[in-house]
């Protein structure tokens, strides 16, 4: 059961998906309890294919659980809702639109202002996002990264109590994506807002987290909750501290049981993240042993130099 907390913006209590019926029914989700806090960012993280995409739907108010509750200010969750909004690992621009008129959909749509206050609201998150040069184009004229940051416009423009995003930076460059992570980060950090952030990278977890959560293999719930120390505003810098080296390491550590635990299964995602794993604890041995070697170079030279 979810811990209760006053500070908890959405509580997920006990929830379980599951599809299928009879001798073919799979749990995707079972017994799956944690709190989103208000005004922090929580990452969850979890092997490909554990459920997180459809833990997203389950928040978002598109599919009901089988069982438990979700709930917002103690009430429960029944449908899809203007206080959470989510970002697709995929874009979700209308493609006839101008990214203007994308932005300003949900305020047009509320009918909450007049247009001249929509004008000036939509103008206003786009040059924070720096798109204000290109509010006349189609999402098809834009580059990827251009097309996350107008999506996050027109969440943001909602002003959700709840931000969702799904794996927002996959499919990206790796230049793209980490520039992405700074941008998005800085975002969020001045807004100040409750946001589950979803990713299967774990520098990308840390980087972006207050805390982070580990979710199992499927039947996927949560096996450890980390909370994330570092200062902010977050820099690639900090990726490098020892801090944030003993972050990954216990991230993965924890990682590697579940993928144990699933091996047996036959599962491949599982058997390529053990062999991901062994390669890189032989890598950090190597680096090990090599700095190890260079240091007894280095005294001995020195002491040749002494003699």
């Amino acid at each position: 059961m979810s811990e209760q907390n006053s500070t908890a913006e959405m509580v997920i209590d006990d929830v379980s998906k599951s599809y299928g019926f009879g001798p073919r029914q799979r749990f995707i989700i079972k017994d799956c309890s944690f709190n989103l806090e208000q005004g922090k960012i929580t990452v969850l993280i979890g092997p490909s294919g554990c459920g997180k995409s459809t833990l997203v739907n389950l928040l978002a108010g598109y599919e009901p659980p089988d069982s438990g509750t979700i709930s917002m200010g103690d009430q429960p969750i029944k449908g899809p809702g203007g206080d959470r909004l989510v970002v697709f690992q995929e874009t979700a621009l209308f493609p006839w639109m101008t990214i203007y008129s994308n932005v300003a959909f949900g305020p047009r749509a509320k009918n909450i202002a007049s247009k001249a206050d929509i004008r000036s609201m939509v103008g206003a998150m786009l040059e924070k996002v720096g798109l204000q040069d290109f509010w006349h184009k189609y999402p098809s004229h834009l580059s990827g990264g251009m097309q996350r940051r107008g999506e996050l416009a027109r969440m943001l423009v909602n002003n959700p109590k709840v931000m969702i995003l799904d794996e927002p930076f996959r499919g990206l460059d790796a230049m793209t994506r980490e520039l992405m992570q700074e941008y998005f980060c800085s975002l969020l950090e001045e807004r100040h807002g409750t946001v589950l952030f979803i990713t299967s990278e774990i520098e990308e977890a840390i980087f972006m987290a207050d805390r982070i959560l580990i979710m199992s293999n499927q039947p996927g719930h949560i096996v450890r909750s980390m909370d994330i120390l570092l200062p902010r505003p977050r820099k690639k810098e900090m990726l490098l501290s020892e801090e944030c080296q003993k972050y990954k390491s216990d991230a993965l550590e924890t990682l590697y049981d579940e993928a144990l635990k699933a091996f047996s299964s036959g599962s491949r995602t599982m058997q390529d993240f053990l062999e991901a794993y062994q390669r890189q604890q032989e890598g950090e041995s190597k680096a090990q042993e090599s700095s190890e070697q260079s240091a007894s170079d280095a005294k001995a030279d020195s002491e040749k130099v002494d003699s």
